[in-house]
């Protein structure tokens, strides 16, 4: 009986374990894309200002023209 019990804390501990691995990686996945998409803004932004065509930044940023109108109209009001 102890020895099960034993048993099941250390299944117990290894679940947390990997759940905290797991959890950690996807926070830094989601960080990382943010940092990237904010990246992009700033670059699509600097590209605009230089009075580039919009289907020329969005083949170079990798958004879509959708998000550019919008990054744009923001940056407009602000």
């Amino acid at each position: 009986m102890m020895r099960e019990s034993v048993t099941y804390q250390e299944i117990l501990l290894e679940g947390k374990a990997e759940g905290l691995v797991e959890g950690e990686a996807k926070g830094e996945a989601k960080g990382e894309a943010r940092g990237e998409l904010k990246a992009a803004n700033q670059i699509a932004l600097n590209m605009f200002s230089s009075g580039l065509e919009l289907e020329l930044i969005a083949k170079f940023t990798g958004l879509s023209p959708e998000q550019l109108r919008k990054l744009q109209s923001e940056s407009q009001e602000a």
